[in-house]
């Protein structure tokens, strides 16, 4: 049986775009689509008064969250098989631990109520950072958000936890049937020029820890319907991805594991795209063992 597509949801704009965008991506892998709503009961603000006295507010407002988010995928695409669940838990704890059982963990870019402003700080860097599988954070403008451009960026400046990301990238270009770039990105050389574009096959001296280039040509030679362009971009990687994001679907980047404090492990190409990307944005861990020779 295929994994699911999990989907935080809360009930927030954010949240239903999320929606929207993880209906779209369960349909293209032929997936089951799962909505969970995860809250801390006493953290609930606004509430509108129970006209149930034997059911609790706060399970009235998940049970609506849950349900208006349910009718929404189903207006979207009927076809897509949709299951729910209500987890009284700490949303980051709730959704990591569901995460390890899906093909990927969907969030809104930020939540609702007093989340609202902190939400990548408070949940979302803490899910893309401990997350054991890949996680998409849904954010960027309408193009972006519909896959209007044909293009998927993956962006890799570290051989050490690019190998699953370009796994993922090389699946999610040939199922969309659109072009993948490969974008390298490291300091920039003595010889080079600021944000200077260099073909890889002509760079030389770049960082080797950018260049897993075995395993990205049998990648390629798996995947012979997905157009691939291979760029070495000397900068900054956060401002080079975010800048390219504006003509991608969907940038992806590799993460180790997460371990420590949360947020950590992205470093600043992470908290960079999460925070200022124009499509949506996947975190994807590098499983233990995994290597550039893969």
């Amino acid at each position: 049986m295929a994994l699911p597509l999990v989907v935080g949801v809360d009930g927030s704009d954010a949240c239903l775009l999320a929606v929207d965008w993880a209906v779209d991506e369960a349909a293209r892998h032929d997936l089951p689509l799962r909505l969970v709503h995860a809250s801390l009961w006493e953290r609930f603000e606004g509430a509108a008064p129970s006209t149930d006295p034997e059911r609790p507010l706060e399970q009235v407002l998940a049970q609506r969250i849950v349900a208006a988010a349910a009718d929404r995928a189903e207006r979207r695409n009927p076809d897509v098989k949709v299951t729910t669940d209500i987890i009284p838990e700490d949303p980051a704890a709730a959704l990591l631990h569901e995460g390890d059982g899906a093909f990927a963990l969907v969030t809104g870019s930020h939540g609702r109520g007093f989340l609202k402003e902190m939400f990548l700080g408070s949940v979302g860097l803490t899910v893309a950072a401990r997350a054991h599988g890949p996680v998409v954070v849904v954010r960027g403008d309408r193009a972006g958000l519909a896959g209007r451009h044909g293009r998927i960026l993956l962006g890799l400046s570290d051989a050490e936890i690019g190998v699953e990301a370009m796994r993922f990238a090389f699946h999610e270009a040939d199922v969309r049937g659109c072009a993948l770039d490969v974008v390298r990105t490291g300091r920039r050389t003595a010889s080079g020029a600021g944000g200077e574009r260099v073909p890889a096959d002509e760079q030389a001296g770049a960082d080797p820890s950018a260049a897993p280039g075995a395993s990205l040509d049998d990648l390629i030679a798996e995947h012979p319907r997905v157009r691939t362009h291979r760029t070495v971009i000397h900068g900054t990687a956060g401002k080079v991805l975010v800048d390219r994001s504006a003509a991608a679907d969907l940038v992806i980047i590799g993460t180790r594991r997460g371990t420590g404090r949360f947020g950590l492990p992205l470093g600043q190409p992470g908290h960079t795209l999460l925070r200022h990307a124009q499509c949506p944005v996947a975190v994807v861990p590098q499983r233990p063992g995994a290597t550039a020779s893969a």
